[in-house]
Formats: structure tokens, C-alpha cells, sequence
């Protein structure tokens, strides 16, 4: 059998394999048993979604496999993938499943996991699920099964613990907000949380009709919410994805501020309060060298991981660390939640805004980036295209001429068969031919 997970659990298009009902009824089969071999006569999992049309059918399907195996469900409906790690543990679950792909189109789903402690599973724990989906599982006795019972103040329940992450004493009266739901799983709780701490509250994307999730919105399509902005002379603009694990921030002006930005921010203002743990930021290899600088001139570190939030976490979670996240929006404050929460980050970020008095432009302006560049390139199932040798040599040839002055970064995409080929460097005319010469021999190679 193929394997199955990638960065971020199971993923792929709707109804082609492995995103079919039947494969989701064998993971859920499958998650059930492991997640119920403890011998006691109780266990319950947890089920989120988001949007999607597909989400109905994984839902069913999951929860299927999972009675089958005599596990209680409890679904959720549409919520935030940080809601599942918080209830799973808040409702001593053993298990929480989000089916979401994220910031991915409407036709892709995915299935993500999260251990009885609201975090996501180990690679070690998801290699031996799929051995027990290899090996089959034996149902449980008739007498034995599961029942399924749907939860209905899962969000209100959400929209509480994110607000506790405020601080109690303060509001965000006067604040105009623009708020993009990308049409996924927070078109409810982040518009209503907004509204509930004072804020005056704009909402887009909050109109999901099945097909439309970050369909020309959301995170990685913030211009409507930037023209929102404008339009409405908004003080800022908070753009989630899909499941509302990441945000991107719009200033004033609708102005773009990346995740480096952000975590800059927070970074240096938890540091000056003491609250920064081990004077280290968590991000990826993906994040800019200026964000390093920046920290380095404050007396910081930056701890750098492979791509991935669940990355981050894990090494925060060995190192002690409080702070991480990616470029990409995925922001982790582990003194609040499990994993990356967008709307949870953005009110940081508005509380920041009252507390200095400055605008969203200044607080989104900490450091000079470095100039970088990402082109992606598609290959086919079964390609493997970096280990052709016209690739290696173009790859060791840009190397050469970034060193000293800039980096390169290669590397598959965990949740799409794409090659990402990033670099950075001071010259941006050199850094653009070093990506192009890479780019041009991966294309040659995947297109033999």
C-alpha cells in the first residue's frame, strides 16, 4: 500500500483515491481500533469539518469506520481545525479528526488527526495506522458498537476559550475589522468572537455553499478583503483559510504582512515582557533570512523546522518553546491552543494594535525581507524527478551562486504533487536566474 499520510494527515481530490468513502471508512476503522486498545469499555472521538460538499460524505464514512469499532462519536459540524484540538481534549476524547484541506480548492479533503491530549499524531503513530489499515480490522461485536450523537454548541464552546485569550480587561471598541472566513470553517465563530470583544466587524467569505471554500478569498487570495479594506476605510483586515489555522494580515491600506511579520512582532513584545520561553521563535525553513536578522539584533533565536505547523509544535514542545508558526499564516501560541490558530492570532494582533495605539502598517513593518522567490512545478504520480541527474547538477550549480549571500531550498510539497523551489538572496536578478535554471530542468525532467 502507497503511503498514505503526508505533512498534514490524509489528503487529496474528492472521491479519487485515497480521498474515497470507502479508504475513509478503512482509516476510520482503523483509527478506531488504535485509538481503543487500551481494554476499556468506553472511547469517544471527536469530528470536525469544514465546508466542503465532499465533507458530508467523509464524515459519514468516518464515522462508519469508527462505530464499527465500537468508538462514540461526537461531530461537530463546521469548525475550525484548532476547535478539535481543543475539544478533544476539553471532552476527554481519545481521538479528534478534522476533515478539511485547508486552504486547498473545494474539489481536495483531507482527514488530520489529533491524539487524546489535542495534538496532532507523530509520524510514528500514523506509520502504524497504516499498518493496521494494511492489515485489516476486525469489527467489533454487534452488542459492541458505537453510536454517533451530533454536538450543537461546539463553536460556542470554541468562540469562549478563544476569547479567554484576551485579556479580560479589554475591548476592541472603535475597531473596524474586516474579517475573510474564505467561506470554510470559520464563517460563524470568527464574525461572532469579533463582534462579542467590541470590534465593529465587516465579514466576507462567510457565504460557503459547498463549492466555494478560498474560492477568490481567504489567506492565500486576500485581495477582496484588501479592496474591502479601502472601501470601508477598515483599520484592518484578518484573512483565514479554509479551516482557520492560518491568517494573514492586511493593514490599513490592504497592505499584505506575512506571517514572518507577525511572529517578528510578537516575538520582540513577548520577549520585552519577559513571556518569550528560551528567547526563541519556532518557524520553518521556508521563513525569511530577514526575520533571522531581525531576531538576532534583538538577542534572539529563531529555531528553524521542516515545513509543517505539526513541525513547529513538535519542536516547540521538546524544546520548551511557546512561540512558532510559518510564513504562511499558521501561527502557534502554546499558552493558548494545541496548533495554529488563525482568528486566536489575529487577536493578538488586534489586541497589540490597542495596547501600542499604532497602526496596523506600523506593526506590520519589523524588518527589511530579504528578497525570495518560490516558483512551484507540477509532476505526475510515481515521478521523482530530483533524483534525475540534469536536476542535481542545475541544483549544486545554484547553490554556487547563492552561497555566501542567500540560500536554496528544494523540496516536494507535503499536501500536492508539486516541486517548490525557493532561494533567497540580496541580488534579486541572481536569485531569479538560479530558481529559473532549476526550474527549467525539473520541467524538462517531469515532462519525458
Amino acid at each position: 500500500m502507497d503511503k498514505l499520510f503526508g505533512t498534514d494527515g490524509v489528503r487529496g481530490t474528492a472521491n479519487t483515491h485515497p480521498m474515497t468513502a470507502e479508504m475513509a471508512l478503512r482509516i476510520g476503522a482503523a483509527v478506531g481500533r488504535y485509538f481503543s486498545r487500551d481494554g476499556s469499555s468506553v472511547h469517544r472521538v471527536v469530528i470536525g469539518k469544514d465546508t466542503r460538499l465532499s465533507g458530508y460524505m467523509f464524515e459519514n464514512a468516518l464515522t462508519a469506520g469508527l462505530t464499527s469499532t465500537g468508538m462514540n462519536v461526537l461531530l461537530l459540524g463546521p469548525v475550525p481545525t484548532p476547535a478539535v484540538g481543543l475539544l478533544t481534549r476539553s471532552m476527554r476524547a481519545d481521538l479528534g479528526v478534522m476533515i478539511s484541506a485547508s486552504h486547498n480548492p473545494a474539489i481536495d479533503n483531507g482527514i488530520k488527526f489529533f491524539g487524546p491530549d489535542g495534538y496532532k499524531l507523530s509520524d510514528q503513530m500514523e506509520a502504524e495506522i497504516e499498518g493496521i489499515i494494511a492489515e485489516g480490522v476486525t469489527s467489533a461485536a454487534a452488542s459492541d458498537i458505537g453510536r454517533a450523537k451530533r454536538i450543537d454548541d461546539g463553536r460556542f464552546r470554541y468562540i469562549e476559550r478563544v476569547k479567554s485569550s484576551f485579556p479580560r480587561q479589554q475591548l476592541l471598541d472603535g475597531l473596524k475589522v474586516v474579517v475573510d472566513c474564505a467561506n470554510g470553517a470559520a464563517y460563524r465563530v470568527a464574525p461572532e468572537a469579533l463582534w462579542e470583544l467590541g470590534a465593529t466587524v465587516i465579514p466576507v467569505g462567510v457565504a460557503p455553499n459547498g463549492h466555494n471554500i478560498n474560492d477568490g478569498c481567504g489567506s492565500t487570495h486576500p485581495q477582496m478583503a484588501a479592496e474591502t479594506v479601502v472601501a470601508h476605510g477598515a483599520d484592518v483586515g484578518i484573512c483565514l483559510d479554509g479551516d482557520a489555522d492560518r491568517v494573514i494580515l492586511l493593514d490599513e491600506r490592504g497592505t499584505v504582512g506575512d506571517g514572518d511579520q507577525f511572529m517578528a512582532l510578537m516575538a520582540s513584545r513577548w520577549a520585552a515582557e519577559g513571556r518569550l520561553a528560551n528567547d526563541a521563535l519556532v518557524a520553518t525553513v521556508m521563513s525569511n533570512l530577514g526575520l533571522e536578522h531581525f531576531l538576532t539584533d534583538k538577542g534572539l533565536r529563531l529555531e528553524r523546522t521542516a515545513v509543517g505547523d505539526r513541525y513547529v509544535v513538535e519542536r516547540m514542545r521538546t524544546g520548551g518553546f511557546n512561540l512558532g508558526g510559518e510564513q504562511s499564516g499558521h501561527i502557534v501560541m502554546s499558552d493558548y491552543a494545541t496548533t495554529g490558530d488563525g482568528l486566536m492570532a489575529g487577536l493578538q494582533f488586534l489586541g497589540e494594535m490597542m495596547r501600542s495605539g499604532q497602526p496596523a502598517s506600523a506593526l506590520l513593518d519589523n524588518f527589511e525581507p530579504i528578497p525570495q522567490l518560490l516558483k512551484n512545478v507540477r509532476f505526475s504520480v510515481g515521478q521523482t524527478p530530483l533524483e534525475v541527474e540534469n536536476v542535481k547538477a542545475a541544483i549544486t550549480q545554484a547553490e554556487a551562486d547563492l552561497a555566501g549571500r542567500g540560500r536554496l531550498l528544494i523540496r516536494k510539497s507535503g499536501t500536492e504533487p508539486l516541486v517548490r523551489v525557493m532561494a533567497e538572496h540580496e541580488d534579486a536578478d541572481l536569485m531569479e536566474r538560479a530558481v529559473d535554471r532549476v526550474v527549467e530542468a525539473v520541467a524538462d525532467a517531469v515532462s519525458v
